[in-house]
């Protein structure tokens, strides 16, 4: 990556980038300076600033989609794309890694806080330096080490478009010239992958070949079409119109450089990769699992431990995974019996239930837009009721937003991405519409409440809000405490009362419970006793009643994120049993306000560490 903004102008543009081939991938991003780790003695705090320097001058993106200043990470940053080469990825590998080492020599501080920071600190740099066994895949700013590079439902083929879309406003002439500026280093970037891509495959490693055969159908929409249709350019336009100062014919000079730009290095690196893609896709495997590739076994080992946050064996996990099936489907059966619903499977009950008219929006624009502002209301409902549980509101708002089309075939039915540290972006919460009857009315209750507030959304906002923690820690991304915890939430919302006389509703509720459950069961059947793909679609849609659609890219993006489902149900398993000790022993004393403060005020943390917070806090509170 550059040092500095490229100064771009309009006829620069035209004159240079818009009719070259794409530069090379050195000429347009380099790896993180080595410099940047110095081996002098360093503060702890000194370290910390380094380690997020490093993080997010190669995460340049994601440093837009936090709103992070230039101060913070180090360099001008707003004109820069990712660079996913091998000697890029392994660059940052090294670099993080000598932090942690120098940190991890360090001595234990005596203050608690600062002995915090240090433990949980160390464990992030490690996270993102990911495992020393695999040079293959990438590390993701979300979920660290990620095996393929190249997938159906992530990484910088999705998340880099994503991000110009959704992190780069543009709210002055200089935000135009950052976003053309990045358009035109697409093309090195998409070769990056390439390079990442075919390396991994020549040592054998490559993705399942339905997912790569998935992957294509992304690339091919993003390198296809009018370019004035293209999604970025449209994107561009759209933005542009915010700029009241710009004259018709600024505008139409900044247009006619997007469009070429999108032609020459969005549209063309995409079909460069999807030749690519292609070339390699007869190696690819028809094994669903990760253990199918070179010592995946070993990678599913350390997947698990650091997604599922767990020393428990698969096994454990995937007996734990159908103990909890049992439990949920008992209490479904209950419910289902009690509405009239007395005959068949849960699961079968459940598929009936998904295709009443009644519980069904409208197949059409009006049917997709009811659905937004129902969602709305479900958080406008429970906002009033938060105060009842939780003592601190995240100052941060959430919107409802509309899953682009362009890669809702393969995305999950909802999610959610972080709002911008300064304020300039809200949290969001995606829903995915491209099948009205796999958003069944009752289920759209929980999955806000999961994905909004008391979920993601107010964890994630009130971890941001605590600028006294380093600012890695603000955003840390433990799998097993942020899926827990959304989990978690919907069990909140239940003894909030938010499902009082609404007995389909909490059918709803246990659905979603019961997919969780699931994940255990169809993560480690895949990943660890070779199931099939086959066999963990039947067992989940025969299990959960749950839209087909839904359950294929479902089980297709547990085969992209090998024990990134165990996260789930493990967390919240975690949770659950904290606030049970807690209440055990302080009685009376037990202040749940004061539990979800300590819970979240502290950040995302390993499982281990919000163990001992915990334990330490029911000891201060009996004193």
């Amino acid at each position: 990556m550059r040092l500095s903004f490229l100064a771009l102008t309009i006829s620069g543009l035209l004159l240079t980038g818009c009719n070259d081939a794409p530069k090379s991938v050195e000429s347009t991003t380099t790896t993180t300076p080595v410099a940047a780790v110095s081996p002098a003695a360093q503060t702890a705090e000194q370290l910390y600033q380094q380690a997020t320097q490093i993080l997010f001058q190669a995460r340049a993106l994601n440093a837009s989609a936090l709103g992070l200043s230039e101060e913070v990470v180090g360099k001008a940053f707003n004109t820069e794309l990712e660079n996913y080469s091998a000697e890029a990825e392994s660059q940052l590998r090294k670099n993080l890694t000598a932090i942690a080492t120098q940190l991890a020599a360090l001595p234990v501080p005596a203050d608690a806080v600062d002995a915090e920071n240090q433990a949980v600190m160390l464990n992030i740099m490690q996270y993102y330096a990911g495992s020393k066994e695999f040079p293959q895949g990438y590390i993701d700013s979300w979920m660290g080490h990620s095996a393929f590079v190249v997938n159906q439902i992530n990484g910088p083929t999705i998340d880099m478009a994503g991000a110009l879309q959704n992190s780069h406003p543009i709210s002055n002439e200089q935000d135009a010239k950052n976003y053309l500026s990045r358009l035109e280093k697409f093309g090195a970037a998409l070769k990056a992958v390439e390079q990442r891509f075919v390396s991994d495959a020549a040592t054998g490693w490559i993705a399942p070949k339905v997912l790569l055969e998935k992957s294509l159908a992304i690339l091919d929409g993003y390198a296809s079409g009018e370019v004035t249709e293209h999604v970025l350019y449209k994107d561009f336009a759209k933005k542009l119109d915010g700029l009241k100062d710009l004259t018709p014919e600024a505008k139409q000079q900044y247009l006619t450089s997007a469009a070429l730009l999108v032609q020459k290095q969005v549209q063309t690196g995409y079909q460069q990769l999807a030749t690519a893609v292609r070339a390699e896709l007869p190696k690819a495997r028809i094994e669903s699992g990760i253990w199918a590739q070179p010592g995946g076994d070993k990678f599913y080992a350390y997947s698990v431990k650091q997604l599922g946050d767990t020393d428990l064996t698969p096994e454990q996990i995937h007996q734990i995974g159908l103990d909890e099936v049992a439990r949920i489907s008992q209490e479904m059966d209950s419910i289902l019996k009690s509405e009239g619903y007395k005959d068949g499977t849960v699961g079968a009950r459940m598929t009936a239930l998904n295709g009443e008219a009644r519980f069904l929006y409208e197949d059409s624009d009006a049917g997709r837009q009811q659905v937004l502002d129902d969602l709305n209301k479900y958080i406008a409902e429970i906002n009033l009721r938060m105060p009842e549980l939780f003592a601190t509101k995240p100052p941060y708002p959430v919107e409802v937003r509309r899953i682009p089309v362009e890669i809702q075939d393969s995305a999950a039915g909802g999610q959610y991405s972080s709002p911008a540290i300064d304020g300039s972006k809200p949290g969001i919460y995606w829903i995915n519409l491209r099948d009205i009857k796999a958003n069944a009315k009752f289920d759209l209750k929980t999955l806000t409440y999961h994905e909004a507030n008391p979920g993601h959304h107010w964890q994630v906002a009130l971890n941001l809000a605590q600028e006294h923690l380093p600012l890695l820690r603000r955003v840390a991304p433990y799998n097993s405490y942020v899926e827990g915890w959304a989990l978690y939430s919907e069990l909140v919302a239940k003894e909030m009362g938010m499902y009082k006389d609404d007995p389909f509703g909490d059918l709803g509720r246990l659905k979603a419970e019961l997919f969780r459950s699931v994940r255990l069961v169809v993560d480690t059947g895949m990943h660890a006793k070779k199931w099939t793909r086959e066999q963990a679609i039947a067992y989940m849609a025969e299990t959960t009643g749950t839209t087909e659609s839904d359950v294929v890219s479902e089980i297709e993006r547990y085969m992209a994120w090998p024990g990134q489902a165990l996260g789930y149900k493990l967390g919240m398993l975690k949770i659950v049993e904290l606030r049970a000790y807690a209440k055990e022993q302080l009685g009376d004393k037990f202040d749940i306000k004061a539990f979800h403060d300590l819970v979240l005020l502290g950040g995302a943390v390993p499982m281990s560490v919000l163990d001992t917070k915990v334990k330490n806090w029911v000891e201060s509170q009996k004193a």
